[in-house]
């Protein structure tokens, strides 16, 4: 099967990638995507290994290759270069307003037949209630611990 992203690199890039991998100044993600990008120019001055090469070689999976030649590809060298930036982007399930109803459940009585508010009560409570449509008892924990 033909490789549907390939690396080409121009003289100047591989001369700045030569460097970054020589320096050692760098952090050591980007020093090995740089050995990758190097391993896997198909250009006249690139040595144009296979990735189960370059993987063994560098000791990375072969995934991890194919991962740096498409951002090398669709984003450009210093995405290449560069750890992934998360995809998805979570929404704050407790807002201000949540968090303050949050406090005053946690502050009254606990519920009949309890001794004390657990934090899987209090997520049960909330969405109970209609706060939020659903939260986890992390959540919960994790916002007890920060208005503590």
């Amino acid at each position: 099967m033909a490789k549907k992203y390939i690396v080409r690199l121009s003289e100047e890039e591989r001369g700045d990638l030569d460097s970054l991998v020589r320096k050692g100044k760098e952090a050591a993600y980007k020093r090995l995507h740089a050995q990758i990008l190097l391993k896997a120019d198909v250009s006249a001055l690139g040595d144009a290994w296979q990735d189960s090469q370059i993987s063994e070689a560098l000791g990375v999976s072969i995934r991890t290759v194919e991962r740096v030649r498409t951002r090398l590809v669709e984003q450009g060298l210093t995405a290449a270069l560069e750890r992934a930036k998360p995809s998805r982007v979570r929404s704050r399930v407790i807002d201000g307003e949540n968090e303050a109803h949050l406090i005053a459940l946690a502050c009254s009585d606990a519920p009949e037949g309890h001794s004390r508010w657990t934090l899987r009560l209090l997520g049960q409570k909330m969405v109970e209630l209609g706060y939020v449509d659903s939260v986890s008892y992390e959540t919960i924990r994790q916002t007890l611990k920060k208005t503590n």
